[in-house]
């Protein structure tokens, strides 16, 4: 198979957790006959710096031209320091969502077994979590109208949503949930605020449809406790733009470290792949990331992108080898040996 990809490496440690996925997913294309053409292009506060736009349009044809785009961080403290910058690196990737009708980012929380125990949570709380969360990426408070006004002192951002929007989103819950142990739990603030409203009465008119999925509707504070209470009573969750946000950042310390965790927005012209941690600049240049949420990324295209299951499957059990081995990097190390950012890519490519 021929997989064209777009390759956008961003800010911070995304160039060199890319350039791991790349040579892993390189080597699985050889070992399974594919032929990928990767294009790379520049986003994030590296294409400010280049063409003075943080998602530029020769960009975003490369992306619309892909089958799939791979995506590493985006950020820089220059703009994180500067509250009056008016460009700013993740407005690219606001405008990438919009443009590329990125509505739904899938975030999968799971546990590995060998890890267990660097999970800041209690094993058991959290063995046999397998959970799912599904963020709607291009509405809501992020995308609504936003301003001053009383001479500067006074700052407003409007949280919209349309039925069809919610409909989108959770018409992929469903099925999802459908594929799984078919629960699917509906995240909202239904008792305070309008859009939840909406959100709520949208997914309890669709629930007839799905007459095998059990429903639930739970407010986002008590989702925010029970999640690190008993996260493996989960299965499938929906929910907004800004409570995705939080939730899944949330859940991303079940598992022991942000450095694990893949996922995917699923996009109306092509979808995206990217690892769910930040640019991480303190740490760029010098090949102490770690590289395996994006490894598990490029799995997470492989799959989804190109119904390559073996393929992906492969690429999940020499992670899972290099983790029950020790071949990982130092948020992970502990008192043992520490590798570099890349040996871990070549340990992976090396037993695949």
């Amino acid at each position: 198979m021929k997989l064209n990809i777009a390759l956008l490496a961003g800010d911070g440690i995304g160039p060199e957790v890319i350039d791991q996925a790349v040579k892993v997913a390189d080597a699985v294309a050889k070992k399974f006959n594919h032929e990928i053409t990767w294009t790379a292009a520049l986003t994030g506060a590296a294409a400010i710096d280049a063409v003075g736009e943080p998602y530029p349009d020769a960009t975003h044809e490369i992306c619309m031209a892909a089958d799939a785009v791979l995506f590493g961080a985006i950020g820089h403290p220059k703009y994180d320091n500067d509250p009056k910058a008016t460009v700013r690196p993740e407005q690219g990737l606001l405008k990438m969502r919009k443009k590329l009708g990125l509505f739904a980012n899938v975030r999968p929380t799971f546990t590995f077994p060998s890890l267990i125990d660097n999970s800041p949570l209690k094993r058991e709380r959290i063995e046999g979590t397998d959970l799912i969360i599904l963020r709607e990426l291009t509405g809501g408070i992020y995308f609504g109208e936003r301003g001053r006004k009383d001479d500067g002192n006074t700052a407003f951002d409007t949280c919209t949503y349309t039925r069809a929007e919610v409909q989108r989103l959770a018409k992929l819950g469903f099925e999802m949930a459908m594929t799984r142990s078919k629960r699917l739990c509906c995240v909202d603030k239904a008792n305070v605020l309008e859009t939840s409203r909406l959100w709520r009465e949208t997914v309890q008119d669709m629930e007839k449809d799905y007459p095998e999925v059990t429903v639930s509707y739970e407010f986002v504070d008590a989702v925010a406790m029970r999640l690190v209470q008993w996260p493996n009573t989960y299965d499938v969750m929906i929910t907004e733009n800004l409570f995705g946000d939080i939730l899944t950042d949330e859940a991303s310390v079940i598992s022991g470290s942000m450095g694990l965790m893949p996922s995917a927005s699923i996009g109306v012209h092509t979808s995206l792949f990217e690892p769910i941690h930040g640019s991480y600049p303190q740490a760029a240049g010098k090949d102490i990331a770690n590289p395996l949420a994006t490894v598990l990324s490029a799995a997470m295209m492989f799959e989804d992108a190109f119904g390559l299951i073996e393929e992906a499957e492969l690429i999940r059990s020499v992670v899972n080898k290099s983790l029950e081995e020790g071949i990982v990097t130092e948020d992970l190390s502990g008192t043992n040996k520490a590798y570099k950012t890349s040996e871990v890519g070549d340990w992976l490519v090396n037993n695949i």
